[in-house]
């Protein structure tokens, strides 16, 4: 969690120095459901996130330098410069995107799922999105297959109560996300999503159901992102008290705590956070000094001969 949320305060550092381009959506105050998602994951099972994706590339194994090269736009990045924040991609992690279209991705997931039953494989597809993407029609078109051929797959709501900077009333006509799930008749579950133990034990659950032929799940985590829905957003839509007020849920600050009060000493955590220190500066470094990416890639890889 430190090292996501390290990687991505010195991202916006670089994206205000004008360093990184496009858009960048961060993940800060989301960390605990991307490294208790990922604890409970196999290594081969397949992630799919949506633009707010860095987070669960670097818990999938994808190392803070492929990850912040990518940002830069450099040849040494995880789609070799081309495709940026919202577009990260991993083969060696199984982590598929980075998906730029809302909700859209939800139905690939559906087909990942689908090929992991169809070759009999101890697989199952996790797909992460914002509760802003239930609203759109490839969620409904995923889950609707998914329900109906029971396949291994696991959807997981982020619900950070703003979709943009709409807040979720004004969103959805039904309280939660998970009530949706009766539609498609999949089980469901709901919980606060800051204690990244918890998220390991509900997601392994839903995981070990569908590898055992229980169909998918719909997950609906509550969470909070701390800052706005892009770099380029304000957050005015939400009050200083109410920022200040969820930073007290702060899950990384709270499992350092933790980690004090099971006995880890003191100097054993700075010196965990020394080393994620050097190795986002690390990233940084390499960032900076790698190759812009290339032109040839683009027509070799984007385009089709």
């Amino acid at each position: 969690m430190l090292l996501i949320r390290r990687f991505e305060e010195e991202a916006a550092r670089a994206y205000a120095q004008g360093k990184i381009g496009g858009f960048l959506h961060l993940y800060i105050g989301q960390e605990a459901i991307a490294v208790g998602a990922d604890a409970a994951l196999h290594k081969d099972d397949y992630v799919f996130q949506t633009y707010r994706d860095h987070g669960t590339a670097i818990a999938r194994g994808m190392t803070a330098r492929a990850a912040m090269a990518e940002l830069y736009g450099k040849d040494t990045g995880c789609s070799r410069g081309l495709g940026g924040s919202m577009h990260f991609f991993d083969v060696e992690n199984n982590f598929l995107g980075g998906y730029g279209v809302v909700g859209g991705h939800v139905a690939v997931a559906a087909g990942a799922a689908f090929k992991a039953k169809y070759r009999k494989e101890d697989r199952v597809a996790v797909c992460f999105f914002g509760e802003g993407a239930t609203n759109i029609g490839g969620f409904h078109e995923g889950a609707s297959l998914a329900g109906l051929w029971k396949l291994p797959l696991v959807l997981i709501c982020e619900n950070n109560t703003y979709a943009m900077g709409t807040p979720f009333h004004r969103t959805s006509p039904s309280d939660t996300i998970t009530s949706k799930a009766a539609g498609y008749g999949m089980a469901h579950d709901r919980f606060e999503g800051g204690d990244v133990e918890e998220v390991q034990t509900r997601i392994a659950a839903a995981a070990a159901r569908a590898r055992e032929g229980g169909g998918p799940t719909l997950i609906e985590i509550m969470t909070y992102r701390f800052r706005g829905h892009s770099m380029s957003d304000p957050g005015k839509y939400r009050s200083r008290e109410e920022l200040e007020e969820r930073k007290k849920h702060d899950s990384v600050h709270l499992y350092r705590e933790r980690l004090l009060k099971v006995g880890v000493a003191e100097n054993e955590i700075k010196a965990l956070e020394k080393s994620v220190e050097d190795e986002v500066m690390d990233a940084v470094q390499f960032a900076e000094q790698s190759e812009p990416a290339k032109t040839e890639t683009m027509y070799n890889s984007i385009y089709a001969p």
